[in-house]
């Protein structure tokens, strides 16, 4: 029934969409049109993650997952480049990583926790991660921050420079650890258990296709829900800051934030944490030293140099995450706290 009806909507929405953008219908009822059409193509994200995920693993299904979604925020942030918006997509990295440790983790664990009383994922890969969070976030982004002090622009720039290529580097070395070389030696009972008898919903060829051309519309849609941003602030009150890094986050990573929270329901942990952590080491690894590489192609370039609200935001997100995670195991309380958190630091910013 709810497939139907994400069908239903996507049908509906993808051409009104299309046809209101070139119609240049009022900016809130276009708002309110991208939203719901982009939450529609999330579920068939979520369908071929799931159908990948039982062909080809978890770590695969939410690796693809992740990468997709990331896509569709690594082109509205190379548009901002462009139009000299530094400042909002630094402030929508810092979204994504708050986003997706805090919000999509939280809502994982709370609507997984209310089905089963315990959840487990695989412990040895969220140590892992946690290692990578804690260099990628806590190393990475302070580092900049600390030396731009005492820097001109150009040194910082270069350094910021220096950093993405490590970063970029340690994180394809990442990949190829958990995918070749140590692929199966940190196997969880879960990541076996029960995949035998289920049969994915659709084929791993029919899966791509479906999540690459969600992705390509989520991208085109996503693109103009950004150009109504500023009048719906303006009607809302808005900050620009508070835009990047709540509302920028949140629509450019709707899709995979369903999915996150899809598996967790069915109790696919493995894949969703894979969504939400693999996500932000994504984010942070790879698309924010893109953007800084990209950035030189531009008039204004971009350094990895965060504000204090955005740095303690981040860190806090990583310790919080990694406390609550290394364990392997969750709840619907954890959830909760992690949403909590999310929601003190979405008030700050909104008050900032």
């Amino acid at each position: 029934m709810a497939n139907k009806i994400f069908m239903a909507l996507t049908v509906i929405g993808v051409p009104v969409s299309v046809i209101g953008s070139l119609m240049h219908w009022p900016s809130i009822s276009l708002f309110v049109i991208y939203c719901i059409t982009i939450i529609a193509l999330s579920s068939f994200m979520g369908r071929a993650t799931e159908s990948l995920a039982i062909v080809a693993g978890p770590r695969i299904g939410g690796l693809l997952n992740a990468t997709f979604g990331n896509a569709v925020e690594l082109i509205i942030s190379i548009f901002a480049l462009k139009m000299g918006l530094v400042g909002v997509v630094l402030a929508s990295i810092t979204g994504s990583v708050l986003g997706n440790l805090l919000l999509v983790a939280g809502l994982s664990f709370f609507v997984g926790g209310l089905k089963y009383k315990r959840q487990e994922f695989n412990v040895y890969d969220a140590r892992h991660n946690s290692g990578l969070l804690m260099f990628a976030v806590i190393v990475a982004f302070v580092i900049p921050e600390v030396f731009s002090l005492k820097m001109d622009r150009h040194e910082t720039l270069s350094l910021s420079v220096g950093i993405s290529v490590v970063l970029m580097a340690l994180y394809l070395a990442a990949l190829f650890f958990k995918l070749v070389t140590h692929r199966g030696v940190y196997q969880h009972e879960n990541e076996t258990a029960g995949h035998d008898e289920e049969k994915p919903e659709w084929g791993i060829g029919k899966a791509i296709t479906v999540l690459a051309i969600a992705t390509l519309t989520v991208a085109y849609i996503s693109e103009h829900l950004v150009h109504t941003f500023e009048t719906v602030a303006a009607s809302f009150g808005w900050t620009e800051l508070f835009i990047g890094v709540i509302i920028v986050a949140i629509v450019g990573n709707a899709a995979e934030h369903a999915s996150a929270v899809m598996m967790a329901y069915k109790n696919k942990m493995d894949v969703a944490v894979e969504i939400s952590i693999g996500s932000t080491l994504q984010v942070a690894m790879f698309v924010a030293p893109v953007l800084v590489l990209s950035s030189l192609l531009f008039p204004s370039s971009m350094a990895l140099v965060f504000s204090l609200p955005e740095l303690i935001a981040m860190a806090s997100a990583v310790l919080l995450m990694v406390v609550i995670s290394n364990d392997g195991e969750t709840n619907w309380f954890e959830g909760l706290t992690l949403i909590s958190a999310y929601v003190i630091m979405g008030i700050g910013f909104f008050l900032l």
